[in-house]
């Protein structure tokens, strides 16, 4: 088992940044692959980014590539989102998850999810 907590979540103008936050705890940390999902309103959850175990590894949506960096901390069990350029289209619920293996861009590949952090942008 592990849990997950999300933070860092906003209201920010558009081209403005916003660095997530995902807290582990349970089961080591490091032995999970991570990754970042989001939920509009009346929308699916969507893959934004997933990392490996040792960070050495990542995969983006092409919606966010060159915007979003994933990056994790093993010693600190944290995985982060830095979004810049954010756009309104970004507006959604973010999730991070964790799964045993791969960079898995589909949510049922993901074991454990967080609560969600609602990052807003405006116009």
């Amino acid at each position: 088992q592990v849990q997950l907590v999300e933070s860092g979540g906003g209201l920010v103008q558009a081209g403005g940044s916003l660095r997530l936050s995902c807290s582990a705890s349970g089961r080591t940390f490091s032995s999970f692959y991570m990754g970042w999902f989001r939920q509009a309103p009346g929308k699916e959850r969507e893959f934004v980014t997933a990392i490996s175990r040792a960070g050495l590894r990542t995969n983006y949506a092409d919606s966010v590539k060159g915007r979003f960096t994933i990056s994790r901390d093993n010693a600190k069990n944290t995985v982060y989102l830095q979004m810049n350029s954010l756009k309104p289209e970004d507006t959604a619920v973010y999730y991070c998850g964790a799964m045993e293996s791969g960079l898995g861009s589909t949510p049922n590949e993901y074991n454990y999810w967080g609560q969600g952090t609602q990052v807003t942008v405006s116009s």
